[in-house]
């Protein structure tokens, strides 16, 4: 029993870290595009919908709802849009997990299981990174030790 999954692990390891972190990117991204999408009408004419939100249901404390829906309305667009490319990630992560805190806190606090699920994925970013298929990696901007090892399935080969 213990050699059999000692090798279905082994199997495991062999899934390379960029195909791992390539749907870290892409999964929430997607998330928060689809999201930035529902508060506009066309490229990018804010919704009343989404004004009314803003100003009712979401009224954050400390920042005007006009600044705040403007802001994330920018973010959900742009942010995940890096993400997906790779482009400044690290940084596109910890803006996307400042909003999924902002949301848990003061907007949809019984949420937490869905925030906790996007959250894993956007941590998981920041602490290792973009993987090599980015634009980071490419441009030289990414090179930290995470992404100088190089993966267990291209070290089994």
């Amino acid at each position: 029993m213990i050699a059999t999954i000692r090798g279905l692990n082994g199997l495991f390891d062999r899934i390379p870290n960029n195909f791992v972190a390539l749907a870290l990117r892409v999964f929430p991204a997607f998330v928060f595009f689809q999201s930035g999408r529902t508060k506009v009408e066309g490229l990018f004419s804010i919704k009343d919908s989404t004004w009314y939100l803003f100003q009712n249901e979401y009224a954050l404390p400390l920042i005007p709802y006009e600044l705040a829906a403007v802001l994330a309305t920018m973010a959900e667009h742009a942010l995940p849009i890096l993400m997906v490319v790779g482009l400044f990630t690290r940084f596109a992560a910890l803006g996307l997990l400042g909003m999924t805190a902002v949301i848990e806190i003061f907007v949809y606090p019984g949420a937490w299981i869905t925030h906790g699920l996007w959250a894993s994925a956007l941590i998981a970013l920041i602490a290792r990174g973009p993987g090599t298929w980015s634009l980071d990696r490419v441009l030289g901007l990414d090179g930290g030790a995470a992404q100088a090892a190089p993966d267990r399935a291209t070290q089994a080969a």
